[in-house]
Order: structure tokens, then sequence, then C-alpha cells
């Protein structure tokens, strides 16, 4: 049965926060630079996946590992102050503990960028791990023995499943419920809002 102070892990962008109109500014200001066209709407429509892969679809090969370095030195002054946190990504962490539980950001995004982006909208979670994605995030999952991990991607139900964790998906992201539920979802929730509703039940049952 769940235990009663759960270890609860949430993805970040698209999860805990919006950071779409960061994450376009600072790819317009990466195609001013390098003089490369970037559909910027098309990238932020399916974020998750690491830098890395995106640039693949912008860059010649030879370029990718200069450019992300490039991006992330470009990302504090362009994509932090335009982000804001998703309706109840603070209330969802603030449920872990009031529960006794302990809260994680497991994110594939580079760990210094994710946590300018906590520290700039107040949410504090117990730790934070960067640079890991899809079965990747099992690694930290495991090692912190989280229950649980919320995402919003079809890569995070896959990473909860690695790690046997409960996957909990929403559908703030690029994946909608139909494709949450085919990689295999545990709980589908429309948002953060209702999730401290339902992790109460959940922990309610042990």
């Amino acid at each position: 049965m769940p235990p009663l102070a759960p270890t609860v892990g949430f993805d970040l962008d698209m999860t805990l926060i919006d950071s779409r109109p960061g994450i376009r500014a600072a790819y317009l200001a990466l195609s001013a630079e390098t003089g490369y066209a970037i559909d910027t709407d098309l990238v932020v429509s399916r974020l998750g996946p690491p830098l890395e892969d995106e640039l693949a679809h912008w860059f010649p090969a030879g370029m990718i590992a200069a450019t992300a370095d490039r991006y992330r030195e470009i990302y504090p002054e362009r994509a932090i102050t335009p982000t804001t946190a998703l309706p109840g990504a603070r209330e969802a962490v603030e449920a872990v503990r009031a529960l006794g539980g302990r809260a994680l950001v497991v994110t594939a995004k580079y760990e210094p960028n994710a946590k300018l982006h906590l520290e700039h909208l107040g949410i504090e979670p117990d730790a934070l791990i960067g640079g890991l994605w899809a079965e990747g995030k099992a690694q930290a999952l495991l090692e912190h023995g989280a229950h649980i991990y919320v995402g919003d991607h079809t890569g995070d139900v896959r990473g909860a499943h690695a790690a046997q964790a409960l996957s909990v998906g929403v559908t703030t992201g690029p994946c909608d419920a139909d494709e949450l539920r085919a990689a295999g979802a545990d709980v589908i929730l429309p948002n953060l809002t209702v999730f401290p509703a339902w992790l109460r039940t959940w922990a309610g049952r042990s």
C-alpha cells in the first residue's frame, strides 16, 4: 500500500512551469546570433526532449555541442523572467510536504538554468536533478526512492515506469490524454490544480 509520506518527482517544463515564452526568446536570440533560421513556434510545441535533440533539427551535426553551450549561456538573460508557474505548481509541491513527504524536480533541462527558474518562481523542491531524459530519469527517481513521478510527456511516463514509480500524466504539455494513456500513464490529470486532492486520496489508502 502507498506510504503516508510519499516521495514525488515532478518534471519541470510544461509540468511545473510554462517556459514557452522564455524558450522562444532564447531561440530567437540564438537564431539572430548564428544566422540559422529556427521555427520557434514549432520548438515550443514539442518541449521535453534534450536540447541537443531539438538543435539537431536546425544546425549541422558538427555545430550542435557548441551551439548547445551557447544556448545555455544565453538562457538566463532571455528565458527566466518571461517564464511563469503553471496553475497549481506551488500547491502541488506543498501538498507533498503537507503529507510529510519529499518533492523532487527531475528534468532534462540544464540544472543551473532549472535552478534559476525555481528560485525566480518561488518553487522550492527538496532536490533538483537536471540533465536526465525519459528512462534516464529513473536514475534519480530510484536514488531518491520516488513513489510517484508527474510529467507532461510520454518520456516522463517511460521514466516513471523505469523507476517502478506510479506515472501521473498531466495534459499541460505537448502530449494529450490519449498519448499519455497509450504510453502507459497510470493516472491522467488535466493540470496540477487537482493534484493535491488526488495525492491526499492516494496517500489515504495506506
